[in-house]
């Protein structure tokens, strides 16, 4: 069973910067896509960014796109969601997520297309 594990959230000031890791338990990562999701207090999860196999190819939601960045080391086993520019509104509890039979990225920013989750880290935005 793949396995992924969240870490690097916590409590920033608005403008503040936070790096998210997801460390899976896979020596393939290459074969999934991995996505990034949010859950903030009292909504649905929602869809944060994706990124292909190999990474080249990146899909974000508008609500990040241009602050959020997402990036792999598949030789790491990991991946990382940079966040610039936080917002109290980025307030949530942030999933990656890994996908091994993807659509097209512009598909997968639905929690529906990915197989495996983490269990999530916190990340609040307050000053």
């Amino acid at each position: 069973q793949l396995q992924l594990v969240e870490s690097g959230g916590g409590l920033v000031q608005p403008g503040g910067s936070l790096r998210l890791s997801c460390a899976v338990s896979e020596f393939t990562l290459e074969y999934y896509y991995i996505g990034w999701f949010r859950q903030p207090p009292g909504k649905e999860r929602e869809g944060v960014s994706c990124i292909s196999t190999n990474g080249g190819n990146t899909n974000y939601a508008d609500s990040v796109k241009g602050r959020f960045t997402i990036s792999r080391d598949n030789a790491k086993n990991l991946v990382y969601l940079q966040m610039n520019s936080l917002k109290p509104e980025d307030t949530a509890v942030y999933y990656c997520a890994a996908a091994g039979f993807p659509g097209p990225i512009r598909d997968m920013l639905a929690a529906d297309a990915y197989d495996y989750w983490g269990q999530g880290t916190q990340v609040t935005v307050s000053s």
